[in-house]
């Protein structure tokens, strides 16, 4: 391996591992996904305001066919346009233009109760209006602004609410023109000075059945402000697991992933299991690398090992280690499957394919050819996590080092591809992909380094280098 490049990978590993204990990355990463969530909540809240602005326009017909209703259908049209803005506007964080527009939802609400309808007739007190409970439909704004705004934002809504709905009840009490008859008949039906008749009188407020209205309204702006706080909580820690899933997929393979996520604890148990080792380098990478400018080296590497990790990746295998201007990846691990021979040599074959791809591209903008050796084997390994406080799931045996020893022969042997027979029994075994042996040749008696017996092993002639 070329110190350079393993100098080069050991950089880039660091600025990973700077990145992800980043908590500037993490900030980051959860608001995006706030964001994400409070642009589906605003989307969500806007379709239920305009169902919910549709039913009660229906429902107020139903209950009074009259022509003064128009008044507050039209109230409700604002109310749906106003939602469209706060979804067009709405954001992440502080936003004046959002609150402003929330704020002239409450207030629009306000006035449509507060102020007598101008369509109505002139007989009926203004207190009235009270009798018939609007304030009820400040709930459903509320609900609504639990889908989509923070819980401050929430409990604004609460505060604000009580305010103006505390305002407009004083200055109604203020400016409202009583009808005297209408008192009086009141007291004579249920006696003068007694409490049914206070309720029951059209020209009361029933001021401490508003200020009820407005202490539970609180209590409820705060109870789902707090809920909303919890929630957006869950998010965030959702959003990490989602970033720590996001990592581990960097490792591993997707399936492979789901698994590590659905199990507790599947990797602390230290086990033999026979899996495939699969070990790529660049030949003559020293040579290639020898004067060039050290970014330019690390973007060839990155390259490099982007085409390379996808084939591991899409065949199923583990992504071990980066080894400078190689890698090492593992298929059986950390479950066996039914194909893990199968999927190591698809995987090599697929990974000649692809620099055969890219090298057609270097060629066009003149660039020299990168070719590698893969060396493929099948045995026995030993699998578990090593490391105290920081975990690294290891593979290691025997049959590691083969693999290893196997990529370093195809430079003696012209091989872009060496095999071990072991491997080749086991695809043949398999069953699943047999034509992939078809290009194979055999080499007996070849002494590896490390080992007391001689191999077999099997080569696929090298097509550049």
């Amino acid at each position: 391996m070329a110190d350079t490049a393993l100098g080069a990978a050991q950089q880039m590993r660091a600025a990973e591992t700077v990145n992800a204990a980043d908590p500037v990355g993490d900030s980051q990463y959860a608001a995006a996904a706030l964001e994400a969530h409070k642009r589906e909540g605003l989307e969500l809240a806007v379709r239920a305001r305009w169902i919910a602005m549709a039913v009660i326009s229906v429902f107020l017909v139903a209950v009074s066919p009259t022509w003064d209703v128009l008044y507050y259908h039209g109230i409700l049209l604002l109310l749906c346009l106003n939602g469209w803005l706060i979804q067009r506007y709405g954001q992440v964080g502080r936003s004046r233009v959002e609150l402003l527009l929330i704020f002239m939802d409450l207030l629009i609400m306000t006035v449509g109760m507060v102020a007598p309808n101008p369509f109505s007739p002139s007989d009926l007190p203004l207190a009235m209006q009270y009798r018939i409970d609007n304030f009820l439909y400040f709930f459903v704004i509320l609900a609504g602004g639990t889908l989509a705004f923070s819980w401050r934002t929430v409990i604004a809504i609460g505060v604000w609410t009580s305010a103006m709905w505390a305002a407009g009840l004083g200055l109604a009490w203020w400016f409202a023109d009583p009808f005297p008859e209408l008192t009086a008949a009141t007291q004579a039906a249920f006696g003068p000075g007694t409490e049914l008749a206070a309720i029951m009188d059209p020209n009361s407020f029933n001021i401490p059945l508003r200020i009820q209205e407005i202490f539970v309204f609180l209590l409820v702006a705060v109870t789902l402000g707090i809920s909303a706080r919890r929630f957006s909580r869950l998010l965030m820690d959702n959003a990490g697991l989602e970033r720590e899933r996001a990592n581990l997929s960097r490792y591993f393979s997707p399936n492979v992933v789901d698994q590590l996520s659905q199990n507790d604890d599947p990797l602390k148990q230290v086990r033999s299991q026979d899996v495939g080792v699969l070990f790529i380098d660049i030949v003559g990478f020293t040579r290639m690398s020898a004067g060039q400018d050290p970014h330019r080296v690390i973007e060839l590497l990155r390259a490099f090992h982007a085409r390379m990790e996808r084939e591991v990746f899409r065949h199923r295998g583990t992504l071990d280690k980066y080894l400078g201007d190689g890698l090492m990846a593992t298929f059986g691990t950390p479950m066996a499957g039914p194909q893990d021979a199968t999927d190591t040599l698809a995987c090599a074959i697929a990974m000649q394919e692809a620099l055969a791809d890219w090298n057609r591209d270097r060629r066009r903008r003149g660039e020299p050819e990168i070719c590698a050796g893969i060396g493929i084997h099948y045995g026995e390994t030993v699998l578990g996590d090593i490391g105290a406080n920081r975990l690294e799931y290891a593979v290691i045996g025997t049959a590691v080092n083969v693999a290893a020893r196997l990529e370093e022969m195809t430079r003696r042997l012209q091989a872009q591809i060496v095999m071990s027979d072991d491997l080749r029994g086991q695809v043949m075994a398999e069953g699943q992909a047999p034509e992939l042996l078809n290009d194979f040749t055999c080499h007996d008696g070849q002494d590896i380094r490390g080992l007391d017996q001689s191999m077999r092993v099997w080569s696929v002639t090298a097509t550049c280098g």
